[in-house]
């Protein structure tokens, strides 16, 4: 379906019909498949015959969010899994070995950073955390065993805009790869791929939901880099995306397009109302002028996302009184839902980084994210108002 605009191919691409011809997508709730024969068995057991084996990595609900997503990022190859750290972790152990190197931006989901700092190392595997908008720091981490670059933009949750081109050129000249998070712009507003990164990871849980209902994650890329690596570990680890989470992240992806276009209109005007408010100190949204990459996030992205950050002055007091005055938004850390949430970073997703690495990331104590939903924004600053003061 190359042919297709992308509000297209979220609605249509990937779908297979079964013998009774369904009009919406099959959910195949099965743990495996029937052989005709014997030789039939061993010949999709070995890869002789392409076709489903096992619902640990392959079923046909899967099989479609794989092809549908991979339409989407325009990827010749994608891998469901059960989670976005799920993805991340197939990403990372299924390209790397022990006595490489990763090289990431310190600007990461703090569930990320953990994986990489606690983790990976016991593997033999280090990595390198640098400032995302420093090219020379970049250049001055990489090593001749360094494989990897990895970076979430825009970041979580300060909304950092990181140069995917140029940190695809560095990679490529190092013969590493670049790996983008794209969690945040989905490929409605970010096509990573097509700006020279080697792979694209997503948490399926937001965006591509988009209800707050399932958890799902994804990598995507050249064929050469998804088929036989990161599959064998999917298949060997088992971190296995279930087929009812796949159907209903292909039901989110119908919406895809609209849903984006919303969050990014309410985010923008929540932004611009907190930017204006006396007791804001600061407000970090792409879609803003003030926000330092917002000349390459308007090259990059093609709207801002919907994810607005800002530090309230007095620190975590003052940020609490915000999150506890909440009657309409959600305290919660999810993302990506049509219920827009609020969560203090430093005492929630980072809340387990030792201080000095929050600092360096830039979460201070007065620092919230708020996931701009679909409701009516008007009633959004009203909700936030009331903790303002």
């Amino acid at each position: 379906m190359t042919d297709y605009d992308f509000e297209t191919l979220a609605v249509r691409a990937g779908t297979q019909r079964s013998q009774f011809k369904e009009h919406s997508e099959g959910l195949f709730l099965t743990s495996s498949f029937v052989f005709d024969s014997a030789a039939h068995a061993a010949e999709r057991f070995s890869g002789a015959e392409e076709g489903m084996v096992y619902s640990r990595y392959t079923n046909p609900t899967v099989a479609m969010l794989q092809e549908r997503l991979a339409a989407l990022e325009d990827a010749q190859c994608c891998i469901a899994t059960a989670s976005g750290m799920s993805a991340i972790l197939a990403c990372v152990l299924g390209l790397l070995r022990s006595g490489e190197h990763i090289v990431a931006a310190q600007t990461l989901f703090g569930a990320t950073v953990q994986l990489f700092n606690n983790w990976l190392p016991r593997l033999g595997i280090e990595v390198t955390f640098v400032s995302g908008t420093d090219p020379a720091q970049w250049r001055a981490a990489m090593r001749p065993n360094t494989r990897l670059l990895f970076v979430e933009t825009p970041s979580n949750p300060l909304t950092e805009i990181y140069d995917i081109a140029a940190l695809a050129e560095l990679a490529h000249a190092h013969g590493a790869q670049l790996a983008v998070d794209n969690c945040f712009c989905t490929p409605a507003l970010q096509r990573p791929l097509a700006l020279g990164a080697d792979l694209v990871v997503h948490s399926a849980t937001k965006y591509l939901d988009g209800q707050g209902r399932v958890l799902g994650g994804a990598v995507l890329g050249k064929r050469a880099l998804i088929e036989e690596p990161i599959t064998a570990f999917l298949r060997n680890a088992g971190p296995t995306l279930s087929p009812f989470n796949a159907w209903v992240i292909l039901k989110g992806l119908e919406t895809l397009k609209l849903r984006m276009q919303a969050h990014c209109a309410g985010a923008l005007q929540l932004a611009q109302w907190l930017e204006r408010h006396p007791r804001v100190k600061r407000t970090f949204y792409p879609g803003l002028p003030s926000h330092p990459q917002h000349a390459l996030a308007q090259r990059q992205q093609s709207a801002g996302g919907g994810i607005v950050s800002f530090v309230v002055d007095a620190g975590r007091e003052s940020a609490w009184r915000v999150v506890d005055s909440c009657r309409l938004i959600s305290i919660t850390a999810n993302l990506g839902d049509a219920k827009s949430t609020i969560t203090h970073p430093a005492s929630t997703t980072h809340g387990r980084l030792p201080p000095a690495a929050r600092a360096a990331a830039g979460i201070e104590d007065g620092l919230l994210r708020v996931a701009v939903g679909l409701e009516s924004v008007r009633d959004l600053e009203a909700d936030l108002a009331r903790g303002l003061g």
